[in-house]
């Protein structure tokens, strides 16, 4: 007897979807699980809809620095229920796309919980077993919320925030991470008052220290009240009134406590362990370069292996997983040099290793700087900078990092990724010609190191 299916997908994420789609495309019979809606984190919860209300919010700046240009728009009223019903009309939209991207592959869709119930089977949550040759675990993971404070029944997380329909009035976030900066920057524009508490001293751990250090001087200039070396205590009140005790005893007054202090590997309940896959002190599946488990039957890609939590990674590893399985070449996938983007404002846009990694790599390096007031500020009246950062090794002139702040950084960081992946040099940068005027000239025209 055949196994029901090839290939077992449980979860309808990038990653998922992507796995199943290519695995289809080698002849596969392919069949994935969903328990909640198909596109996963990214597209329901995550960084599409969150996208969306970051450019939202910066419609605020930009009425107000039209004035500089001399236009008049009037009084500008934002509508954050229209906002919310414009988003919610897109994200249909899009689970439809990845619906259909799906049954155009042949893949066989089933909406249920699914949960290994062994090497080579799966149980759906109506008690059906459906045995595959190969299984690929793409559940992502879900946001933390310490259960042991006191009251955080009345916390809500990133999720939460898409369900809102109505802007609050003030609202506290608790984390430091790239989720808590970037709603933070985007109810503050909206309207919100936004106090953003964390325990440590600067936000963005493990980016840069430059980039972090201009980030919260600019949140703080937009408004933003940051409460560092700090801790929730204990919450209490009701949903709309709620009192927040920091560590200091200090009390903060809110109608919204979201919690973005992290997220947690999907794996609870899915039956991994008593399969035989390994997982680790925070529950992601543990995997080799090829993304395959302890179990030679059962892979894991995206989130829930805890590797680097990023959509495009997730819908590589997924693709790499397919072509090794079922397209019949062995592909690994490279997570050393990769381009990302914070979406505060101003965003940040990142690739390869920050000084203090380099240095602490004993790396002899090389640092060039640039901090500027963009063009579009002497009109403006905008006091925002753009601050650029390029990390050289001094052995090989090869360019090491590349660390934007400023407006587009995501879109910079994109194009500067590939040369960076090819292992350009810093001469390779000062031979490329600028294109004038620009933000983006500034990083192939630095000349003059500031550290070494």
């Amino acid at each position: 007897m055949t196994d029901d299916v090839d290939l077992f997908v449980i979860g309808a994420g990038s990653g998922g979807v992507r796995a199943g789609r290519i695995a289809a495309g080698y002849g596969a019979r392919v069949m994935v699980a969903e328990e909640h809606r198909v596109g996963g984190t990214c597209v329901i919860r995550g960084c599409v809809p969150k996208k969306l209300y970051v450019y939202a919010s910066r419609f605020a700046d930009e009425f107000d620095e039209a004035k500089g240009f001399g236009w008049d728009a009037g009084e500008p009223r934002f509508d954050f229920a229209a906002l919310k019903a414009a988003k919610d009309k897109e994200i249909d939209r899009l689970e439809g796309a990845y619906r259909n991207t799906l049954r155009n592959a042949g893949v066989t869709l089933v909406e249920s919980r699914a949960t290994v119930a062994g090497p080579n089977a799966v149980r759906l949550a109506d008690g059906r077993i459906v045995t595959a040759g190969t299984i690929l675990v793409a559940t992502g993971a879900w946001p933390y919320l310490p259960a042991a404070t006191p009251g955080v029944h009345l916390a809500e997380t990133s999720n939460d925030i898409f369900e809102w329909t109505a802007l609050p009035r003030r609202v506290v976030i608790v984390g430091g991470g790239y989720i808590a900066v970037e709603f933070a920057c985007a109810l503050s524009r909206m309207g919100s008052e936004v106090t953003v508490v964390i325990r440590r001293e600067k936000v963005l751990r493990g980016f840069d220290e430059d980039m972090r250090d201009a980030l919260m001087k600019e949140m703080a200039l937009s408004g933003i009240r940051i409460l560092t070396g700090t801790d929730v205590v204990s919450l209490d009140g009701r949903p709309g009134n709620i009192n927040v005790t920091l560590l200091n005893g200090e009390g903060v007054a809110a109608e919204r406590v979201v919690y973005a202090t992290g997220r947690v590997p999907n794996t609870k309940g899915l039956g991994l362990e008593q399969a035989g896959v390994g997982l680790d002190a925070e529950g992601a599946a543990q995997v080799d370069r090829f993304s395959r488990t302890a179990v030679p039957s059962i892979y894991a890609v995206g989130d829930v292996t805890n590797r680097v939590n990023l959509t495009p990674v997730a819908i590589r590893e997924g693709h790499a997983f397919a072509d090794s399985v079922f397209g019949g070449r062995e592909v690994a996938v490279d997570h050393s040099t990769i381009p990302s983007a914070v979406f505060s404002t101003p965003e940040i846009g990142t690739v390869g290793v920050t000084e203090d990694e380099a240095r602490a790599l004993g790396r002899e390096i090389v640092i060039f700087k640039a901090s500027f007031r963009p063009m579009k500020a002497t009109l403006s009246g905008s006091q925002s900078r753009t601050l650029m950062k390029l990390v050289v090794d001094k052995a090989s002139d090869r360019m090491l990092g590349v660390h934007i702040l400023g407006e587009g950084a995501g879109e910079m960081i994109q194009c500067v990724g590939i040369a960076v992946q090819m292992g350009a040099t810093k001469r390779d940068f000062d031979m490329t010609m600028a294109v004038h005027p620009t933000a983006a000239e500034e990083l192939v025209t630095l000349r003059t190191p500031v550290a070494g």
